[in-house]
């Protein structure tokens, strides 16, 4: 496989592309493989790509960041699975960074932006979901009750990741109740939580072992105190913030799941060479080449949407067809080429030295989350499409 088949990069994304694999470099395979067998967030890793300034690529540079685009983001985090890393540790200080920015006070910019960009300060966790609610967002049962200077919020959240190894989260509650607002999309706000101050103080994190090491958790809200300051926006407006920091989300993980499907690409390729079976190469059989030649040619055309969707983003302009899309073609095709890699690999792809297995489960998270896809095509069917709204 060629070593760089972007052809659409311009030369900054060139250098940034070569930048971030050096950075990877010193995180092999190795490395990933033992964090994975044993649960373990990935410190290391997460401190040299912030001290390089890399999860700072979205802040401006005012408040020293690199005042890069989400382009330029979704590029950071394609390069590091396709080292055959998992950005999962740390893409979300990325697409969270979306709520702050375009919705935080000047005085919130202030305090925080210039500590996270300098990596004394992380925002790794999203606290959206809840046990009972799942994808209805507008569901949301967490409720904040503002009590003078402070909200006291009582609730519970499930599948928030990295929370343990955050600093702040930005927590979407109810502040008035379902059943007193017009749209049900209304009522929701966000706010900003000082997770150093909150665990052992209204909040209890509960991890969760799952079949990938993502380090998510379950979070249980007992009258944790919230400062009004620390709400974002406006009161009441947090379904439309949200949908600013969902966008860029899906792009990013869009190019996270073009990232996977050019190493397993890259793999497949390279095992086909190398293997030989009946004294021939393996990849000399069309049966092998052909499932390798179709996945990389579906995770060149996601590409593609990706970085339409990214380009419509950094524009300001709308972009939810077109981030849904490259989320769910990404995502597809990352899946597709994971099994191919896997099946061109036979028994050794189940082997841990080979890292396909490792990778396969990671990859597989994207068909059912963040938002599965049966959600995208539902939301084509009739936002795109004008069919009838289906649930």
């Amino acid at each position: 496989m060629p070593e760089d088949t972007n052809s659409s990069d311009c030369e900054v994304h060139r250098q940034l592309r070569q930048a971030v694999r050096e950075i990877c470099a010193g995180f092999p395979d190795a490395y990933w493989r033992e964090l994975d067998r044993n649960r373990i967030y990935p410190e290391d890793f997460v401190k040299s790509i912030t001290d390089a300034g890399y999860l700072a690529a979205l802040i401006p540079e005012e408040y020293g960041g690199a005042g890069l685009g989400v382009t330029e983001a979704s590029v950071i985090l394609e390069e590091v699975n396709r080292s055959g890393g998992n950005a999962g540790a740390c893409h979300a200080q990325m697409y969270v960074m979306g709520t702050l920015l375009r919705h935080g006070s000047e005085e919130q910019k202030r305090t925080y932006l210039p500590k996270i960009a300098s990596g004394e300060l992380r925002l790794q966790a999203f606290g959206v979901t809840e046990p009972t609610t799942g994808s209805d967002t507008t569901q949301l049962e967490t409720m904040a009750v503002r009590r003078g200077d402070h909200y006291v919020v009582n609730g519970q959240k499930v599948w928030i990741s990295r929370a343990e190894h955050s600093d702040l989260m930005l927590l979407v509650v109810r502040t008035t109740p379902l059943d007193r607002v017009v749209k049900k999309s209304e009522g929701l706000s966000v706010l900003l939580v000082d997770l150093r101050k909150a665990v052992g103080k209204g909040l209890t994190i509960k991890p969760i072992r799952t079949m990938i090491n993502h380090a998510t958790t379950e979070l249980f809200i007992d009258d944790l105190e919230i400062p009004v300051e620390n709400l974002v926006g406006e009161e009441g407006l947090g379904f439309r913030y949200l949908l600013d920091s969902l966008n860029a989300e899906r792009i990013l993980i869009a190019a996270e799941c073009v990232g996977d499907g050019r190493w397993f690409i890259s793999r497949a390729c390279r095992y086909a060479k190398e293997r030989v079976v009946f004294k021939r190469p393996i990849g000399q059989n069309q049966g092998i080449q052909f499932p390798i030649s179709r996945a990389h040619i579906a995770i060149e055309a996601a590409d593609l949407m990706r970085i339409k969707a990214a380009r419509l983003f950094d524009a300001g302009r709308a972009c939810g067809a077109e981030s849904n899309m490259a989320k769910l073609l990404a995502a597809d095709a990352s899946w597709e080429a994971a099994n191919v890699a896997l099946q061109t690999h036979g028994g050794f792809g189940f082997a841990e030295d080979y890292d396909i297995e490792r990778k396969f489960r990671e990859t597989r998270l994207y068909q059912v989350a963040p938002l599965s896809t049966n959600l995208i095509l539902s939301y084509i069917a009739e936002h795109v499409l004008a069919l009838p709204r289906s649930y």
